[in-house]
């Protein structure tokens, strides 16, 4: 694992934290007959590697390779596609449900984190299993992680159970010592028919046994034996059955085990130092945090909500500097969102910041909870786009099409640092409703209007006006967010063959800079829109319903975006290669489109 995810990036210390497990539950249980759902499956490269995949290994998460998580099409030994936390127990659970009914038989067993266990999804398939007689093993592994560290109710009581397992050490000490005699056989019958008087005396909640599930745990997750016992235990066990193994994140590799956090999702490093190749300059999530933590200075109704994601998204410092404003919820997506418009509806100024793919989770209480209250909620949505290696659960090219038709909803896409900074300020102080910013993975430019000598080097956020870069007269691009620049230089190209580009930089997805966009094309009858998200209910459909509704229905409209399909695992280079939207390819697409409608 080591050697290969040095060359490729990936998730190596949840890997490394897992290694005797999963060689245990591949002893124990006869996979795929058994079936392994693996909660997030960004932990299932050891399972990779055992299961037929070894010599693929060095393609991993590179495109046409194999996948950073389980994947159906991949292998017959992944039997549920995952990406997204807290969802193993309730597939396995159907699954379960689907072998009884069909008369099956042969187990199925849920794997799921500690930090995933805080998603609600999660209890509430721990609710519906526990009340039911189904066999189903749910293995929880208890590394005290999540990507940064675990917070809420649920980790302090199960850093309780680890650190205080005082009854399991009396059961055992009283097992040894009655089961000597024939009288203490007896006594140890009677003790049997008190347990749940002992466990309520000696250990703190029993959540899980309250739930409907056997316990057996907490046990060492890097004991190989141990864990093959226990595992045999469960397989042979009736009814639901939860299973605590505590490992360590990170286990066999110095740095990892030192800064697992940082270990989580990784790119390329060197296996003797632990040094990161690390990219250029700062990214969009640290330009963003940074910028929150420069406005919260002077306005204390500021506050940063992240769902487990502090670094990702670039709020460490702000954590740091107001650590009573700042609230890290979990992987609690749905709950961030409402959490967040109480705050909202009591006066504050809260701030979002949620990956993409993540925040389409919360979709229901973004609608309900905020939109349809218009409260001044501000959505920091990171890792927009195409963000690659991660594949299709990862790809943030949705949150277009699922944020524009909430009523009342705002949506702006900066095109450089600069934009995103005044965007942010934009937000807060000038604006007084629902409010998302959406922003790619990585890094950008810090100022591109400025390099084409638009108006200086700041100019202002109007509330839905866009900007002309450029003007011209044989064909409008509009370039949103991260493709301006693309744009920019596909309009440069143009030039070249004697073509004059009327260049947009919208800002705002929605709404729309309405005059700006149908002046352009009724002078050049042509528009172009280029998007890093999916064509359908897009911003270039926002661009069609916008001509449809001004009658223009002559104005001829080429819209570039993704397709209508999951879009893989790759590098963004290589994904943009792939689907033609890389500069090059753009170009002559829209040469084509310009001959076409010539013809």
């Amino acid at each position: 694992m080591l050697e290969n995810v040095s060359k490729t990036g990936g998730h190596i210390a949840s890997n490394l934290g897992v290694v005797e497990l999963t060689l245990a539950l591949h002893k124990v249980f006869n996979t795929p007959k058994d079936k392994i759902v693996w909660d997030v499956g960004h932990q299932t490269y050891v399972h990779k590697i055992l299961t037929g995949r070894k010599s693929q290994f060095g393609t991993l998460r590179k495109l046409n390779g194999l996948a950073g998580f389980p994947k159906v099409s991949e292998s017959c030994y992944d039997c549920f596609n995952t990406g997204h936390s807290s969802t193993s127990i309730s597939a396995a659970l159907g699954m379960a449900k689907a072998r009884d009914l069909k008369k099956e038989n042969y187990s199925v067993i849920a794997v799921i984190g500690d930090g995933a266990l805080t998603g609600g999804m999660a209890f509430e398939a721990l609710n519906n299993a526990g009340q039911s007689s189904t066999d189903l093993i749910v293995i929880l592994n208890d590394n005290e992680m999540s990507i940064n560290k675990n917070v809420g109710s649920l980790s302090r009581y199960l850093s309780k159970i680890r650190t205080e397992p005082i009854y399991f050490k009396v059961k055992r000490d009283l097992d040894i010592i009655l089961n000597k005699t024939s009288l203490g056989k007896s006594a140890a019958r009677l003790l049997k028919r008190a347990k749940g008087t002992i466990k309520y005396i000696l250990t703190p909640g029993i959540i899980f046994e309250e739930l409907g599930f056997k316990y057996l745990g907490p046990i060492d997750g890097h004991n190989i034996a141990e864990l093959i016992d226990v595992l045999e235990r469960a397989r042979n066990s009736k009814g639901p059955v939860l299973v605590h193994v505590c490992t360590q994140k990170g286990k066999g590799y110095f740095f990892a085990e030192k800064s697992p956090d940082e270990y989580h999702g990784i790119a390329p490093f060197e296996i003797e130092t632990g040094e990161v190749k690390k990219q250029s300059g700062p990214s969009y999530s640290e330009v963003f945090g940074k910028e929150l933590s420069k406005l919260a200075h002077d306005n204390e109704d500021i506050v940063a909500i992240t769902a487990a994601m502090l670094q990702g998204t670039g709020l460490s410092d702000f954590s740091i500097t107001y650590p009573e404003r700042f609230f890290d919820v979990g992987i609690a997506e749905q709950h961030a969102v409402t959490f967040a418009a109480g705050l909202a509806s009591n006066g504050l100024k809260p701030v979002v910041a949620i990956y993409s793919s993540f925040l389409q989770r919360a979709y229901d209480q973004i609608l309900h909870d905020v939109v349809l209250q218009n409260l001044h909620v501000v959505f920091g949505i990171d890792r927009a786009g195409v963000t690659g290696e991660d594949g299709e659960t990862h790809q943030g090219i949705y949150d277009i099409c699922y944020l524009r038709h909430m009523p009342g909803m705002t949506i702006l896409a900066p095109i450089d640092y600069n934009e995103l900074r005044c965007m942010l300020k934009f937000a807060l102080f000038d604006y007084a409703g629902p409010i998302a910013i959406r922003y790619p993975r990585g890094t950008g430019k810090e100022n591109i209007l400025e390099c084409i000598n638009i108006n200086g080097k700041n100019v202002d956020i109007e509330f839905g006006k866009g900007l002309i870069a450029k003007e011209g007269k044989d064909i409008t691009i509009i370039g949103l967010g991260n493709m301006f620049s693309v744009a920019l230089e596909i309009a440069n190209e143009l030039e070249k063959d004697g073509l004059s580009v009327d260049l947009i930089n919208p800002r705002f997805v929605k709404p729309l800079d309405k005059e700006l966009i149908l002046s352009s094309a009724i002078k050049t009858g042509r528009i172009v829109t280029i998007e890093d998200g999916v064509i359908i209910g897009g911003f270039g459909s926002s661009i069609l319903e916008l001509l449809n509704e001004s009658l223009l229905n002559s104005i001829k409209v080429k819209i570039f975006g993704f397709p209508d399909e999951p879009i893989p695992h790759g590098s963004r280079e290589s994904l943009f290669k792939k689907y033609a939207m890389d500069e090059e390819s753009l170009t002559e697409q829209i040469k084509k489109f310009l001959e076409i409608d010539k013809k």
